[in-house]
């Protein structure tokens, strides 16, 4: 049995509110209501178009459909978990079960929930969401606690879908990856007639920062150093996302030479490591003392980097 994605045929997304469902259905009644369309297939269109309308404009409808179609695609092969409709009433009814008035996906499906109803109720469990958190890179190293601002689509008192805001209190585990999921459990969609509600899966991205570069747990980062620190070498302070470190820069070290320190990465098991690229910075000569010292470093020095380049 292929799976109908009724939010495709409606055209329109699955947080959509059921204003917004009954407007994209009135528009496309208007278009292929067989008495005033011209579409050759006018007939099979508004048929589906009906089918899409009975399930997405009941709540109840809605939300079985929602549960059983999590991550199927319109045309896909699809089979229903067993005996999935013992847990469904649906208060709301059904226009018309006949195979000419419905497909046999719809048949095949409400029909069953329809026929096999219980006197439990209809129950269940939410859809889970899908949300991404951007932090600092120090949050990774250290952990931390984040509030999450998330608007998500409620029925309200009359069953309508309408958006509202809530907060969620996250804590950042120490050591998390860009890429990685935070779980949190029962904090997505509310379930449907007392059923429990979904999860909530956080991806970890990292804020943009000139100065480092994330791979896996490897950070690198980048190290000014004045001309005479890269050529006479000697010890420098660098701040990095743990703290402070002190480091030894080899004499006659150029732009792009990469200091290892091991385990000094996100943490982890193992640590990654961080990798420190210096970058050699010229002072800029704005002086006349900075001018007289940059011309008998032409004259004494007799330096020319391009020497070796060939023509």
């Amino acid at each position: 049995m292929e799976f109908r994605d009724y939010y495709q045929i409606l055209g329109v997304e699955k947080t959509a509110t059921t204003d917004a469902i009954r407007k994209a259905y009135r528009k496309l009644a208007r278009k292929y209501h067989p008495d005033v369309s011209k579409e050759p297939d006018a007939e099979k269109k508004m048929k589906e178009v009906n089918e899409a309308n009975e399930v997405l404009s009941d709540p109840e409808k809605r939300a079985a459909y929602d549960q059983i179609g999590q991550g199927y695609q319109s045309g896909q092969e699809f089979q229903p978990p067993p005996n999935w409709e013992r847990g469904f009433d649906f208060s709301g009814g059904f226009s018309n079960m006949d195979e000419q008035s419905h497909s046999d996906f719809f048949a095949n499906l409400f029909g069953r929930a329809h026929r096999g109803r219980s006197d439990a109720g209809y129950q269940a469990r939410g859809e889970d969401r899908h949300a991404e958190i951007t932090i600092d890179l120090a949050d990774a190293y250290h952990g931390a606690s984040k509030t999450l601002t998330l608007r998500t689509p409620q029925a309200d008192a009359h069953g309508r879908a309408v958006m509202k805001e809530r907060t969620v209190n996250i804590q950042v585990p120490k050591g998390v990856k860009a890429g990685q999921h935070i779980r949190l459990t029962g904090q997505g969609n509310a379930g449907s007639g007392g059923g429990p509600a979904g999860d909530l899966y956080l991806e970890v991205r990292f804020k943009p920062d000139a100065r480092f570069r994330v791979d896996a747990r490897d950070v690198y980062e980048t190290v000014p150093v004045t001309p005479w620190e890269a050529a006479l070498g000697g010890g420098i302070e660098v701040p990095t996302p743990s703290g402070p470190v002190h480091v030894k820069v080899p004499a006659n070290s150029q732009t792009g030479r990469k200091l290892r320190l091991k385990g000094r990465g996100i943490p982890g098991d193992p640590a990654g490591d961080l990798y420190l690229l210096l970058e050699v910075v010229l002072p800029p000569a704005h002086t006349e003392r900075a001018r007289e010292i940059y011309t008998n470093m032409a004259r004494d020095l007799a330096f020319n980097p391009r020497l070796n380049m060939g023509v």
